[in-house]
């Protein structure tokens, strides 16, 4: 049963892309978007007009491209963070590298720099968070993951406060709103430079994480029982924690905060495909590929003005967080 997951959320996967082209304002019909896409590789007569072939290469392709990456790596990133910590709770945000990028992106709004220089700011300062959190966990040697998590929820305060403090100074009528939209996760200037800025770290992140797969089903183990089968696990959890914030600061660096996709899609891949990372990795990037890209096409179709994304995955992610409680707490009783 579990061979066919994959293949499924693939063709899961390629719906809702070809749906997502057919909503909105000017709809690309399934058919004339597969003559558009292919006419830039086969010899196929334009029976298309210009403006149909400008939306699908100049607008929606760039945004569902980048909707998809971004997908793809909050997934995986909270599925390895998740692994790490052997905790069904953790979500990407547990290194302060959400808080972190946010607080980057805050202050190139608030210093007016160049759009080029807003992922850059949110980037470095993620990894600042990283880093940061990387140190504090580095002094409780006893436990190593107890520390991280501590470290996280500290340097996760320390930041959410700088960005509070960039709120309260802001200008009301011009930088606030824009600090204010952007934290709240947005895909509506997902273009060709934000693709170029996402994908990259994406591919860079993923290709370790495939490759370490069957040695991140050893982090479940006990640290001495891993060990013993020749595992270095400081050294995979080093790169596995780097990789995943990589992933999660592009993704704040080019869309804002979206949560809960990290939460929500790896508990759904976990529950069709089990433990294994070999399957659950791919499986994950797939799932939240199509979950976010189906989200952001009802965001920008939902009604006259755009809602930002980061609005509906709370609504989807915090009922979902809810019931993952209750059944814990069924576990425990029992």
């Amino acid at each position: 049963m579990r061979k066919w997951i994959i293949p499924a959320l693939m063709l899961l996967y390629i719906a809702v892309f070809i749906l997502s082209f057919a909503a909105g304002r000017f709809p690309v019909k399934p058919s004339e978007l597969i003559r558009i896409l292919f006419s830039r590789i086969l010899p196929i007569e334009q029976d298309w007009t210009r403006q149909a072939e400008s939306v699908v290469f100049n607008i929606r392709l760039p945004r569902i491209l980048v909707a998809s990456l971004i997908g793809a790596g909050l997934s995986l990133s909270g599925l390895v963070f998740q692994m790490i910590f052997r905790n069904p709770m953790v979500s990407p945000d547990v290194l302060g590298t959400t808080s972190g990028a946010g607080f980057g992106a805050a202050i190139a709004l608030l210093l007016h720099l160049p759009s080029a220089s807003l992922p850059l700011f949110a980037f470095m300062f993620g990894l600042l968070a990283v880093m940061l959190v990387w140190l504090v966990g580095s002094r409780v040697p006893n436990n190593q993951i107890l520390g991280l998590i501590l470290g996280g929820i500290m340097i996760s305060a320390l930041f959410e406060s700088g960005t509070s403090f960039i709120k309260l100074v802001a200008d009301p009528n011009d930088e606030l709103p824009a600090i204010t939209y952007f934290l709240m996760g947005s895909l509506a200037g997902a273009g060709n430079d934000e693709l170029r800025i996402v994908v990259l770290p994406m591919i860079a992140s993923a290709i370790p994480l495939f490759l370490l797969s069957w040695k991140l089903n050893l982090l479940s183990l006990p640290e001495e029982e891993a060990r013993s089968l020749g595992v270095n696990t400081k050294a995979i959890r080093a790169i596995a924690i780097a990789a995943a914030s990589l992933m999660t600061a592009s993704s704040v660096a080019v869309a804002g905060m979206i949560g809960w996709v990290g939460l929500v899609i790896p508990h759904v891949t976990r529950m069709l495909t089990g433990p294994d990372a070999r399957w659950s990795i791919p499986s994950s990037m797939l799932l939240g590929s199509a979950f976010l890209t189906a989200v952001d096409t009802v965001a920008r179709t939902a009604s006259y003005q755009e809602i930002p994304i980061g609005i509906l995955t709370s609504f989807i992610g915090a009922p979902f967080f809810l019931y993952l409680i209750i059944r814990e707490g069924r576990r425990n009783e029992a």
